[in-house]
């Protein structure tokens, strides 16, 4: 398997994201994970690991990227002003529990790093 992971400006990602997951190929095996660059390693570094244990579990669970994608993006099309919610927290997400369970993992990760929660989510949804 090949994982790709790269800093991008965020108006290069695919639609309004910090990060993102694509399969670059039919059989799950070439991973591209695109993180809007924060000029903080330690918040990028986080980002790209929420969304490699997301993809994983979407994987392992058989669930298509393009279900994510597809409610993703619809869910970014329809978000009000001043709303900085996610859309795997919406329990409609095809990927609700991978994402909930992503998010436990990278708020470990994050104390471990020292990075402060609240700080690093502000940053996050300022974006």
């Amino acid at each position: 398997m090949l994982i790709t992971i790269v800093d991008v400006k965020h108006d290069q990602q695919r639609y309004e994201t910090v990060g993102d997951w694509q399969w670059r190929d039919k059989n799950k095996e070439n991973l591209l994970i695109t993180v809007s660059d924060m000029k903080n390693w330690k918040f990028n570094f986080l980002v790209a690991f929420h969304e490699q244990v997301e993809v994983m579990l979407c994987k392992a669970r058989n669930i298509k990227q393009e279900d994510v994608d597809d409610f993703d993006m619809a869910y970014e099309a329809r978000r009000q002003e001043g709303d900085t919610s996610e859309p795997g927290d919406d329990p409609m997400a095809p990927y609700y529990n991978e994402h909930q369970f992503a998010t436990k993992i990278e708020k470990m990760m994050a104390e471990e790093l020292g990075v402060e929660w609240s700080e690093y989510d502000k940053t996050v949804s300022s974006i």
